[in-house]
């Protein structure tokens, strides 16, 4: 098999760099807008001058940063940058921090940071439809209680509800992010119905709270919550609590 020489990856890599940024130019110009498809790569490498492979690097280059939906056999199509994109590009530097040996508590750190800005948010400014949100979460939570994989989908919804609170889009994307980036932690933990239940009392409390209109409960509910869940992190894999 033959071996492409240093300067040709390095060639290639800068041409794609090039390409990149003249799509990019074009997207947020409107050239291409939200939803159309890119020209085919035949067109592309006769634009630019370059080749099958520099056309394919840039690609997937955009696809990396939200920007195209590339799929195999079809012409990739542009989607409008937004905060998903943007957070979901970190993916694989998050992935690599958890590996660290703190990562993870990093990690829960700044979601607890994050929630209990919220639920203190929820009790002072919640609506009528946050508190019927809250309260369709919550029951779907504890009927879901003798299903375990079902109380982990109930459970995220109710966490979720917090973050659509506050009308700010940036929140749910995070939220997202925090399901996706912690997802195999949490698959690993144990699955018992009496676990679910005390976390179902927990966020029970927490919507107690929020009636109450009481944001130091609810933040002290919250942080009880979430220190309870973060201890049956480290018994699970035998962490530093930190």
């Amino acid at each position: 098999m033959a071996v492409v020489p240093q300067d040709t990856h390095k060639k290639n890599g800068r041409a794609a760099d090039d390409v990149v940024r003249c799509l990019v130019a074009k997207i947020h110009a409107g050239e291409y807008p939200d939803g159309s498809q890119l020209p085919p790569e035949r067109s592309l490498m006769e634009e630019y001058g370059i080749s099958r492979t520099v056309v394919r690097e840039a690609v997937q280059t955009l696809s990396r940063q939200g920007l195209l939906e590339a799929r195999p056999r079809y012409r990739p199509v542009v989607r409008k940058p937004g905060y998903d994109a943007a957070i979901s590009a970190l993916e694989n530097v998050v992935t690599h921090l958890l590996s660290d040996q703190n990562g993870v508590r990093n990690l829960f750190d700044t979601r607890i940071m994050i929630e209990v800005s919220l639920v203190r948010r929820a009790a002072r400014h919640a609506v009528k439809e946050d508190i019927a949100a809250l309260k369709a979460a919550l029951e779907a939570n504890e009927a879901a209680i003798p299903d375990s994989d079902l109380f982990y989908q109930t459970d995220r919804a109710f966490h979720g509800v917090l973050y659509d609170i506050a009308r700010n889009p940036v929140l749910p994307a995070i939220h997202s992010a925090y399901v996706t980036w912690l997802s195999p932690q949490w698959s690993q933990m144990p699955r018992l119905p009496q676990r679910n239940r005390e976390n179902f009392e927990a966020h029970q409390r927490i919507f107690d709270a929020i009636l109450l209109r009481d944001p130091d409960l609810a933040e002290q509910e919250l942080r009880d919550h979430l220190d309870s869940a973060w201890l049956q992190v480290c018994r699970t894999f035998d962490q530093d609590r930190g």
